[in-house]
């Protein structure tokens, strides 16, 4: 699952980590995965040695002065992603629950999508935390703070634009632009590789983010703001729900608005998609056995931790999108 889930999904899916998980249901054969993607992160070559102090500017407006960085808390998976790829993984200290990566792995979990616990995050001492504007709640990021902990808070990603100023925020504060520059470049460069490759067909295909926790009976629809858009269209096609004038970023699944997306094809979380059943599970939700992509059982999935995370990895995403949406058209 991406590091943040805009809005009302935000709260979903903490409760639904917390309290009821995210369903154990064997997923089916013909759904494929990330996997590779999801399994480790590709740190740079070199590994650089941090320049601090530096005093950075946080999202939230704050000054903030790092002074060391030799235990590192951050509080999303994206971040850790990026904190890892930059080759300073060995001064992270802790990990969220979605930092799914192997280099992670063995890291104490201190909080489960934005729900921050201020006494296990201090516990390990930290010198340094890493936060998006989203993660919460403030009373723990206030007392975090009040601790004397500096906490360098970045913009959530929405998109693919947003990969490099947020491997630019990370490094500069870890008092390494250059190997930020040097990430975001190659970024940049593998995400244009993928995009190169995407075949280009007369009709765009519609594909529609489902975000769904069958445990908890949780089955939303993406809109305008789910932050699938600009990953979907770089694949080549259309974000369904977007088109179709959903406005909310998720919205309760109903017969009408997916007759009305109509999509070719499904994106869902792999979890998300295990939790229900697999596929088969899937086109029994109301709805979703009328459409295109149920009829045809096109269903494109892709590992929770790294979906939408909009990262070094994110390259990865996209090309496996683009296999699974096209198939034997891929290259």
């Amino acid at each position: 699952m991406r590091t943040r889930l805009a809005g009302a999904a935000v709260c979903v899916l903490a409760l639904t980590l917390t309290a009821a998980g995210c369903g154990s249901a064997p997923e089916t054969a013909a759904a494929k995965t990330t996997t590779a993607a999801a399994d480790r992160v590709e740190p740079l070559t070199d590994t650089p040695a941090p320049e601090l102090p530096v005093t950075v500017t946080s999202a939230d407006g704050r000054k903030v002065t790092i002074r060391q960085a030799r235990r590192i808390v951050p509080l999303s998976g994206s971040l850790s992603e990026i904190v890892f790829t930059l080759g300073l993984g060995d001064r992270v200290v802790a990990r969220d629950i979605t930092a799914t990566f192997r280099q992670a792995a063995k890291l104490p979990v201190v909080t489960r999508n934005h729900d921050v616990s201020a006494e296990g995050v201090l516990s390990l001492k930290p010198d340094l935390v890493l936060a998006e504007t989203t993660t919460g709640p403030d009373e723990a990021m206030d007392q975090i703070r009040e601790a004397g902990v500096p906490v360098l808070v970045v913009d959530p990603a929405q998109g693919l634009d947003d990969v490099r100023p947020r491997i630019r925020a990370v490094a500069g504060a870890l008092g390494v632009p250059s190997a930020g520059e040097e990430l975001a470049r190659r970024s940049r460069a593998r995400i244009a590789a993928v995009r190169k490759d995407v075949p280009q067909e007369s009709t765009r295909p519609r594909v529609v983010f489902l975000y769904l926790r069958g445990s908890a009976s949780v089955y939303l629809i993406g809109g305008r703001g789910s932050g699938a858009t600009s990953l979907l269209e770089a694949a080549g096609a259309v974000d369904a729900g977007a088109a179709s004038g959903l406005e909310k970023d998720f919205t309760a699944i109903t017969t009408e608005a997916l007759a009305k997306a109509a999509p070719d094809a499904i994106l869902v979380m792999t979890k998300g998609l295990q939790s229900v059943g697999g596929i088969d599970g899937l086109v029994k939700i109301p709805g979703v056995a009328q459409t295109p992509a149920g009829m045809d059982r096109r269903i494109v999935s892709v590992e929770d931790g790294v979906l939408l995370n909009y990262g070094p990895r994110t390259d990865q995403v996209l090309a496996s999108v683009v296999a699974q949406l096209y198939g034997d058209g891929a290259k």
